[in-house]
């Protein structure tokens, strides 16, 4: 069967917007221009040919207004106007019989244009008092009205003056201003000579004068050696002195004139090393200038004089050092899992935490092996950011290595706390990218043929079937206020109490595996004990918060230490979902050490919601002793299954179900029918562009089914489709 487009053959691996279905329907992506065609299906076999009617598809495109233009300037100069602005149907223009925009192509606004105003005088000020000079001076503003929106500024002067002793005022003798300038001018000229005297003498001096140095302390030349005293006189022009050093003293190394042999701490015993070989006749060249020795040829001179043995030792000891101080991987036992898997496949199982990783066989290429592992982050710096009504309802779980090649899907499980419901919540899977940004995979009922995985919603468990191995989170967002997420409220006490107040601690968490294990672990470090069964509380968003008490208390012998009747939780520190571990603590005290029995009840509702009441009946004890109440954790030593263990699932049988339903049927019971039975079919899609949808429809259940799966349910899904031999053989395992 193939589609012709003009009568030319359609091929959908160079077309990718042509998809052709198992059915052989051509469906086409995305309408564009270009598809606008006749369509026809050509059948055809060995004994006959057939066409069917050709289809006329017509791409019309309804015309887009563009965007508006800037506002036009006022028309008006001053006083009231208009502004307006257009806009032009050309994005897109209508094609094809396409409809034309609606709406307005021109709009218009009332503007209104300042009018210019010219600046006024305001009147003169008074004069002021007469001054020395034998004026008096009066002001004005131009501000009468100050000039606005380009008028004109005021014309004439701000300031007015007039002499006010009708010429009585007393005159300086003419010419002492000029006189006194003049003697000033000599006396800058008289200094500045003097100076550059003084200059030119020093210069002269420091250029003429004679080599000559009078060394009192020659421990800043030979480091330590005898002290030298050396005088070269006025006549002698030689500036080359031998001196032969006294190797009987101690050897220091020279760190300046400034602080020889200050530090003895550098100084170098004397021993048989090569650095106390006879030293040549050192030739020093005395200036008076002090000497100076940099620090970096000091090192180098030493690292030459030491033994290649020394030398040696320092290496591999910096070495040892730079290698214990690398940071080594950690790994959480409590919260990861690990194995090696190759073609066989097999499971991963973080110990009561929910979460899990199924390999299927044939996932692994054949002739490779990986080092798998599936963790749950703790930490809250993993938690992606939240915005508005978003609230997180699953751990966060890695599972890798990241970017391995597989060639069918894995599926990864998780517990999540939300009432699932499409009418209430908008639920997305975010995964987070090699760059660190959390990005969104898919937001389940949206799914597309592009979409890289699928999402199986059951009530309790999020299941994960992906071909690329990362870090994944599920993330709800309520659509009204019947959103509903679970939570886990369990309450702890001390197993021994030596004092009169004893602390109740209530926590309340996400309905999560993992979250209730990590408290468990958390309070047997704290020496805490479970006082009754977890239970579960459903929390709608409805604003409202989470209300605490403690009622039935025996007053004569107990008596609470809070000042309230009741603590409340916010409702936003529970919808959010990012307050791990969020408990409130009740302290009782008890009157006297005698009273060692303490039976109360302890309530937890939403404001206007649901509840929850737990009964206290516990027997304090002043020392450390087996207490029942102490919450156990089942035994799961088995964390990595792998091989044909893994599976409930023999590998025989699956064969022979995948090639039994993979191909299409004229009946419809093939695996579409299967995913449906199964309540696997929420986008089949998905499974149609895999080689083997039933083989990943059958992965899918074992891992919703792990660890006990009773293929008694699938055996009966098989029945009700007709496929009998499937059930024989699946009869047969089962009767094992």
């Amino acid at each position: 069967v193939e589609w012709l487009k003009n009568d030319e053959v359609i091929d959908p691996v160079q077309d990718r917007n042509f998809y052709l279905t198992i059915d052989h329907n051509l469906i086409i992506k995305q309408a564009r221009l270009s598809d606008t065609a006749n369509y026809t299906c050509v059948a055809k076999n060995i004994v006959a040919r057939r066409r069917s009617t050709t289809a006329t598809v017509v791409v019309y495109v309804n015309g887009g207004w563009s965007t508006w233009i800037e506002w036009s300037t006022c028309n008006s100069r001053c006083g009231r106007g208009f502004q307006k602005r257009t806009r032009t149907c050309t994005n897109p223009a209508p094609l094809n019989g396409g409809a034309f925009c609606e709406g307005q192509s021109v709009q218009k606004i009332a503007c209104t244009t300042m009018c210019p105003v010219d600046g006024g005088w305001t009147e003169w000020s008074k004069w002021s008092p007469c001054g020395t000079e034998c004026m008096h001076w009066r002001r004005r503003e131009c501000t009468a009205p100050a000039p606005k929106t380009g008028g004109k500024d005021c014309q004439g002067p701000v300031l007015d003056s007039k002499n006010c002793t009708d010429g009585l005022c007393m005159q300086t003798a003419p010419g002492s201003d000029d006189a006194a300038f003049y003697i000033a001018v000599v006396v800058a000229v008289i200094v500045c000579l003097a100076i550059l005297l003084v200059v030119v003498m020093f210069v002269y001096r420091k250029n003429h004068r004679d080599f000559s140095s009078d060394i009192r302390d020659s421990a800043a030349l030979n480091g330590g050696f005898q002290p030298v005293s050396i005088k070269t006189s006025r006549q002698d022009n030689s500036h080359l002195l031998a001196v032969q050093p006294d190797l009987t003293a101690a050897a220091a190394m020279y760190r300046g004139p400034m602080y020889a042999l200050h530090d003895i701490s550098d100084k170098i015993p004397m021993t048989n090393s090569p650095l106390l070989d006879p030293l040549p006749n050192l030739k020093i060249k005395v200036y008076n200038s002090p000497c100076s020795v940099t620090p970096q040829a000091e090192a180098g001179d030493l690292a030459s004089k030491l033994s290649p043995q020394l030398t040696e030792s320092l290496l591999d000891n910096e070495a040892q050092n730079v290698k214990n101080q690398s940071p080594a991987l950690q790994k959480d036992p409590s919260c990861s899992a690990f194995g090696s898997f190759n073609i066989l496949g097999g499971h991963l199982i973080v110990p009561n935490s929910g979460v899990s990783l199924l390999v299927p066989a044939g996932a692994i290429p054949p002739g490779r092996a990986y080092e798998m592992y599936v963790t749950v982050h703790r930490k809250d710096n993993m938690r992606p950011p939240l915005e508005g009504s978003q609230t997180l309802l699953s751990p966060v779980v890695s599972c890798g290595p990241p970017g391995a090649l597989l060639t069918r899907p894995v599926v990864l499980s998780m517990h999540h706390c939300a009432e699932p419901s499409s009418e209430n919540w908008l639920l997305q899977l975010k995964s987070l990218s090699a760059q660190g940004n959390w990005e969104d995979v898919v937001v389940l009922g949206s799914e597309t043929l592009t979409t890289p995985c699928y999402i199986q919603l059951d009530p309790q468990t999020c299941h994960i079937v992906t071909e690329q191995l990362g870090t994944y989170c599920l993330v709800g967002q309520s659509i009204n206020k019947s959103a509903t997420r679970r939570l886990k409220l369990a309450i702890f006490a001390p197993v021994v109490c030596n004092s009169l107040e004893y602390s109740i601690r209530v926590y309340c968490l996400d309905d999560t595996q993992e979250t209730l294990k990590e408290v468990i672990q958390l309070e047997r470090q704290l020496g805490g004990q479970l006082m009754d069964e977890p239970k579960t509380l459903l929390f709608k968003d409805s604003t409202h918060n989470l209300r605490l008490s403690v009622h039935d208390i025996p007053h004569s012998l107990w008596r609470s230490k809070l000042l309230t009747k009741y603590q409340e939780v916010p409702f936003c520190h529970i919808w959010s979902g990012c307050h791990r571990k969020l408990h409130c603590t009740f302290t009782l005290e008890r009157f006297s050490l005698v009273t060692s029995e303490l039976i109360c009840k302890l309530c937890v509702r939403q404001v206007e919601g649901e509840g929850q009441i737990f009964q206290i009946q516990t027997t304090l004890s002043e020392d450390m002793r087996p207490t029942e109440g102490l919450l156990v954790e089942p035994d799961s030593s088995a964390t990595t299954l792998m091989g044909p263990n893994a599976f409930r699932i023999p590998f025989s049988i699956r064969q022979k179900i995948c090639t039994s339903l993979d191909a299409p049927n004229n009946r419809g019971n093939d695996w579409r029918l299967l995913a449906h039975k199964l309540s696997l079919d929420s986008y089949l899609n998905y499974f149609a562009t895999k080689s083997s949808p039933t083989g990943v429809i059958l992965d899918l259940w074992e891992a919703q089914n792990f660890p006990d799966g009773n293929l008694s349910s699938l055996a009966a899904a098989l029945e009700e489709m007709g496929r009998h031999e499937a059930v024989v053989s699946l009869a047969s395992e089962i009767r094992r």
